[in-house]
């Protein structure tokens, strides 16, 4: 379904219905979850899940940019920016290549 948007109460959901856990407590693993993948990528440290991917930190140097309204060229300031590399096994699921479940 293309436009759908996931939300953490769609997880929530997802955890109760497929786990049994309550929706207290479903909701409660979803956060922890949450927070951890948040506090590792703050500290720095990549994480990686199998069979998911990688949220990988990087620095970005300063460099100069343009307005695109006025063509002014600004300074964009150093940064650091988490990206999302995909695992094989999920690039293969969005192209149909793998089934629900399927490992490589």
């Amino acid at each position: 379904m293309a436009g759908q948007t996931v939300t953490r109460a769609d997880l929530c959901e997802a955890v109760y219905q497929k786990i049994g856990l309550s929706r207290t407590e479903s909701s409660k693993l979803v956060e922890a979850v949450l927070d951890e993948i948040c506090d590792a990528v703050a500290r720095g440290e990549n994480v990686k899940l199998s069979s998911f991917g990688s949220f990988v930190v990087r620095d970005k140097g300063e460099r100069i940019g343009r307005n695109p309204k006025t063509g002014v060229e600004v300074p964009i300031e150093p940064r650091r920016v988490m990206v999302f590399k995909p695992s094989n096994v999920m690039k293969a699921r969005i192209n149909g290549q793998l089934s629900e479940g399927e490992d490589e």
